[in-house]
């Protein structure tokens, strides 16, 4: 009996100790469970910290781009406008930017110009003939009618080579050197004729350019004075009186250059009709001999 109780009372004293080693081990942790959730707390806010930079920069990104992008926008509709822009808008904002008081008379050459231009083609495509066909006619006349009979042909053909048929065919009874001087000297006129107003076209040719530079000499002038008075370099100051002379030179370059081409072609043209009254005078000439024997 004893021994029982002493051997409840040794299991009851360890029990004891174990639950108080139980208990002293469950305070230990307690503070440590503590210690990490605090270390763990700190270590959270740093990395939320951390991450809050990271996560403003990409909305800060996106804040710009959004700022951006009507900027963008709106320079890709202002280059989409300048492109549906036609000629003549584009035209006309430069004649008002080169200045009109300049641009005024640069026109007035290329009006002019052009309208001397146009007429004299149009008379000297009219005054083209078929010489050789001409030729034959009044060979043909020649022999079936006589004179007045290819007088009669060549009254009723257009052209300076037909005219100077006739004058020649007037004046044959006269004799031979009295058709030759008849012929030279009219063909003198018919020239004259053909080549008439082209001085005017040379003029228009010379004096756009010359006024195109005049200009540019009075948008430096007004570029300078805008520097004096501002006394200051700067783009804005002399962009416009840079930009009237450039524009203005430019200008009577194209009107010279326009012009100068149908001025060639209009000389061309005068040549070649003025070989063939040659080559025609000759012909007809020798029909008069041969039609005489």
């Amino acid at each position: 009996m004893n021994k029982l109780f002493s051997i409840l009372a040794v299991f009851t004293m360890l029990n004891f100790g174990f639950v108080s080693n139980s208990f002293a081990q469950d305070e230990e942790a307690a503070p440590q469970e503590t210690e990490a959730v605090a270390e763990e707390s700190a270590d959270g806010a740093e990395e939320a910290a951390a991450e809050e930079p990271m996560a403003e920069e990409p909305v800060a990104e996106e804040t710009a781009a959004e700022e951006a992008a009507p900027t963008m926008e709106a320079g890709e509709d202002k280059v989409a406008a300048d492109a549906e822009r036609s000629f003549h808008q584009v035209v006309k904002e430069k004649f008002i930017a080169g200045g009109p008081g300049f641009m005024s008379f640069v026109l007035i050459c290329l009006i002019l110009g052009l309208a001397i231009c146009i007429e004299r083609i149009l008379y000297l495509t009219m005054s083209t003939s078929n010489t050789k066909k001409l030729l034959n006619d009044v060979e043909s006349a020649l022999q079936s009618g006589g004179v007045d009979a290819a007088k009669e042909v060549c009254r009723n053909t257009k052209g300076p080579v037909a005219s100077i048929f006739y004058q020649g065919l007037d004046r044959s009874s006269e004799g031979i050197d009295m058709v030759e001087k008849s012929v030279v000297a009219y063909g003198s006129v018919q020239m004259g004729l053909l080549e008439k107003n082209l001085s005017w076209i040379s003029l228009f040719i010379a004096l756009a350019p010359m006024l195109g530079f005049f200009g540019t000499v009075i948008g430096m002038i007004a570029a300078f004075d805008a520097i004096a008075a501002a006394n200051n370099i700067s783009p804005g100051i002399v962009a416009t009186g840079i930009g009237v002379a450039l524009i203005t030179t430019v200008s009577g370059l194209l009107v010279a250059m326009v012009l100068q081409i149908f001025y060639n072609y209009i000389v061309a043209k005068v040549d070649s009709i003025v070989n063939d009254m040659e080559d025609a005078s000759i012909s007809l000439i020798d029909l008069l001999i041969k039609h005489q024997k």
